[in-house]
């Protein structure tokens, strides 16, 4: 029993290891009802589901996060709640591009969902990785934060000036025509399965890849680069490693289920990037305001952030009013 306490109460990356405990065994049932009984057949995804669904990840999100707010103390809780906005709206911007993806490889709506589902297990994966490494660095070399916000600062201002997205042309892709290359691709799908057993030319039969497990690797890569944005941003927010990376998954969570949805209407949200790109300033001058006049109250960020986010969203649907 005493070793049992000791384990739950010994800090791991600054935080004892039951909240971790917590946090795991959460997602792990929510991913396991969520497949397991929820979706265990392919079948499409309509809007009103995927609303729903989107609402329940994110009321767990809330939840969770009042629960930091009571273990860990309002300014925890305000960081957190500031870096599962923040994410929600960075990870919104993703939603262009999966479309994207799903579409160049005439991915079926059925298949979708278990495609985002499987992506979700790999962002637990690599943002984990991405977060460790950027803790260590900051613990290391406090500076890092600096460069974190000028990298922010000057990305908000690349997309505030910007032109509008051009749809990305996947042809020419390195990874690919990488992956091209060097797998054996079958030339259609075979239901949901990423991994199918066929003939070779010289008659063996051999492993091939489907055109799914493709999209999936494209759809995880994409989180990736995505992931250079909003990683920085929540640890300008906070260096607290656990509502880092709580407040993370959670908005990740809620944003794959609400993908339908969103998919359908993205148009109507045209100009949430300028939203974004002015949410990723103000964390960018966040930093170098430390030293001038302070930290800023997390209760500041979050509002801030969320004003930004409102005024986005509803410019957004005024703009683009009447369109369909």
């Amino acid at each position: 029993m005493s070793l049992l306490h000791a384990f739950l109460t010994a800090e791991f990356l600054g935080t004892s290891a039951w909240f971790w405990l917590a946090f795991f065994t959460i997602v792990g049932a929510l991913l396991i009802f969520d497949l397991g009984v929820l979706h265990r057949k392919n079948r499409e995804i309509g809007v009103k589901e995927s609303l729903l669904l989107s609402a329940g990840y994110i009321t767990v999100g809330l939840l969770f996060g009042l629960w930091v707010w009571q273990q860990k103390g309002s300014a925890s809780g305000m960081e957190y709640f500031t870096g599962f906005l923040i994410e929600k709206l960075l990870s919104m911007d993703n939603v262009f591009l999966m479309a994207t993806i799903f579409g160049f490889f005439s991915t079926p709506r059925k298949y979708q969902y278990e495609v985002l589902f499987w992506g979700v297990l790999g962002v637990i994966v690599l943002r984990a990785i991405m977060i460790s490494l950027g803790a260590a660095l900051i613990a290391h070399f406090s500076w890092v934060l600096y460069v974190f916000g000028l990298f922010l600062l000057l990305t908000g201002l690349k997309m505030l000036f910007s032109r509008a997205k051009e749809v990305p042309n996947l042809d020419e892709n390195l990874l690919v025509r990488y992956l091209r290359r060097h797998l054996r691709i079958t030339d259609h799908l075979h239901g949901g399965r990423f991994f199918v057993r066929q003939p070779s030319a010289s008659g063996k039969s051999v492993v091939w890849v489907t055109p799914l497990l493709l999209t999936l690797i494209l759809i995880e890569c994409a989180d990736l680069v995505f992931a250079v944005d909003s990683v920085p941003a929540i640890f300008a927010i906070t260096q607290d490693t656990f509502v880092v990376y709580t407040s993370n998954i959670f908005a990740i969570l809620g944003l794959r289920a609400l993908y339908f949805a969103l998919a359908a209407l993205i148009h109507r949200f045209a100009y949430l990037k300028y939203a974004l790109a002015l949410v990723l300033v103000f964390i960018g001058c966040k930093i170098f305001l430390v030293g001038i006049i302070g930290k800023i109250p997390a209760v500041i960020s979050l509002s801030i952030t969320f004003s930004l986010l409102l005024g986005g969203v509803f410019f957004s649907l005024w703009k683009t009013r009447g369109v369909r």
